[in-house]
This record gives structure tokens, sequence and C-alpha cells, in this order.
């Protein structure tokens, strides 16, 4: 009996600790940057610049191989030249970004001939996801799958 009694409490302790990491990991950690390493850094930074309309921010490196964007408020993707390859990547690893007013942004994809679409990528319309969030997909110059969505932000 006081075997299972200690054994519901350490459950109880862990459980109850492990929330708290959560909790703590929550508020306390936030996306620093994203690091891609790219096949060909002047096609991929053109493309984050360009299509994505991401700004570029200064790097310390100054050496040419680095390209660093500005994603948010403290966040940055840092491009980096040196891939010998561009690989296929499933669509299930991608990275997501939102934007005000997604039907701006297909439109600005449009003009840009940019291809994009659903999860299948058989249509160009925007799904909408479980959490009623619109997305759609497309893919950076290396073939990185990007989530573009309309969450309030």
């Amino acid at each position: 009996m006081i075997c299972k009694k200690f054994f519901i409490n350490a459950m109880l302790l862990i459980a109850f600790c492990m929330g708290a990491l959560n909790m703590y990991a929550q508020d306390n950690v936030k996306t620093n940057h994203i690091a891609l390493y790219v096949n060909d850094l002047t096609k991929s930074a053109a493309f984050y610049k360009d299509v994505m309309e991401l700004k570029e921010i200064p790097e310390p490196f100054h050496d040419g191989k680095h390209v660093w964007l500005r994603t948010g408020d403290h966040s940055q993707l840092h491009l980096i030249q040196g891939a010998a390859e561009v690989y296929a990547h499933d669509i299930n690893s991608h990275f997501a970004y939102s934007v005000t007013d997604l039907a701006n942004f297909t439109k600005h994809l449009d003009d840009l001939h940019i291809k994009y679409g659903n999860w299948k990528q058989d249509s160009k319309s925007p799904q909408l996801r479980p959490d009623g969030i619109k997305q759609v997909y497309l893919q950076d110059p290396d073939n990185n799958w990007i989530e573009v969505n309309d969450d309030k932000f």
C-alpha cells in the first residue's frame, strides 16, 4: 500500500515537473534564427528578398558566403553558401511565415510567376488548417518547403 502511494505521488510529481518545464520552455525559448545551407547564395538571397519580401540586415562575416534577413522583431534567417547539391525535400519538413493578407501575398506570387499551392500541390487555392488558418506552400531555390499562412501575429 505504501509502495503504491509512493508510486502515485512520484508520478504526480513528475507530471507536475514536466508541466512546469513546458511552461518554462514556452515562456523562455524563442526562435532566434534559422540557418539554411544553400547551393547558390545569390539566387537564394534574391528569392527571400524579392519573393518572401524579407529585409536584408548586416551580417558579421563580410566574406560573401552569408546573407542575413530579418524574419521578425527578434528573429532572422541566415543563408550560408556552400551546399554541393539541391535535394528534394518532403513537404512535411517546412517552416512557416504569417502574412497580414494571404490573398495579397498570393497575388504577389502570381505576379512573379512563383509556383505555390495547397498541401497536395493540386490547387493554388489556400487550404484551411484544422485550426481555421488559411495556408499555401511554395519552395525556395533549394527545394525547402515554406508554408505561408494568415495566422494573426
